[in-house]
């Protein structure tokens, strides 16, 4: 089976140097196992989408010579592939409509390992005939969710104590992420995640769905997050910076350090940095902890 690769960026404004490890990593992975690289954008979040920022994305993977394999995927286009996973899931009675406000969630769930714990209310209510839009909730169990991520090491989650019923369609119609970005892996043929660890939490859920509407599922490989001085994860809410692509050599030698590459990095292009750094990737030299960057 062919290596398939994949990175997925937001269009909510620049990259930086957080989302150029992770677009390095994903990319040196793939192409060290004569596999493919795709490119994603994840933009069904339009509020916070930020108007020319998809194609800045490309201009600046491209600018660091990571260029991609086959056409760029945008998920606002595949709504249709999503109606079709939510109607099977509805059709195996594996989701249910639900009608409680955030405000409720809040008040009656309780905290767990990424927000609230839905109480269920929901679950067991005959569906309402009314002109209230229903969020759709996948329905969770206590079966123990088990993998190996090639960094982390075995992860194990109960999705049902930690996380509750979780939302696969929201009331206001826009698809949340767990559901779009399972079935975009799938139709992709994406056989390999490597991506950050705040999204560590997340995989359980993508497994256990995957595995109910009978995908294959991807390996996993978390990576470290890039940290300010502060300990704060360098994102666009932190005020990271975009980066400067008249230092491209700097910058992208810097990821590599941090990806641990063997020393001395060659002074070299782009190009030829990338093509040297894939002779020489193991992604189990990756360590787990965070690593700051100024």
């Amino acid at each position: 089976m062919q290596y398939i690769g994949r990175f997925a960026p937001s269009p909510t404004g620049h990259l930086h140097i957080g989302s150029l490890l992770t677009a390095v990593a994903s990319f040196l992975d793939a192409k060290a196992n004569n596999g493919k690289w795709l490119v994603r954008m994840e933009d069904l979040d339009k509020p916070r989408e930020v108007k020319g920022a998809a194609d800045d994305i490309l201009r600046t993977l491209d600018a660091f010579s990571l260029h991609w394999d086959d056409c760029v995927v945008y998920q606002s286009q595949r709504h249709a592939l999503y109606r079709a996973a939510l109607d099977e899931l509805q059709r195996q009675n594996l989701v249910y409509p639900c009608y409680c406000s955030r405000k409720t969630v809040q008040e009656n769930g309780r905290q767990g390992i990424d927000g609230m714990v839905y109480n269920g209310n929901c679950r067991f209510r005959q569906p309402e005939h009314n002109a209230k839009q229903a969020a759709w909730r996948m329905k969770t169990d206590n079966q123990p969710i088990v993998f190996e991520d090639k960094i982390f090491g075995i992860q194990q989650q109960n999705l049902q104590h930690d996380i509750g019923d979780f939302v696969l369609l929201r009331a206001d119609g826009e698809w949340a992420y767990q559901l779009a970005v399972v079935v975009d892996d799938f139709h992709q043929g994406v056989t390999h995640i490597v991506r950050g660890a705040d999204l560590l939490v997340s995989t359980p859920r993508q497994i256990y769905l995957a595995g109910c509407l009978k995908y294959s599922v991807p390996q996993y490989a978390h990576l470290p997050l890039l940290t300010n001085r502060l300990g704060q994860k360098w994102s666009k809410q932190t005020l990271a910076p975009c980066l400067d692509l008249s230092n491209k050599e700097t910058l992208l030698k810097k990821v590599l350090v941090y990806l641990n590459l063997p020393q001395p990095i060659p002074d070299e292009h782009c190009a030829n940095l990338l093509q040297w750094a894939v002779k020489h990737w193991k992604i189990n030299r990756i360590c787990r902890q965070f690593i700051i960057s100024e």
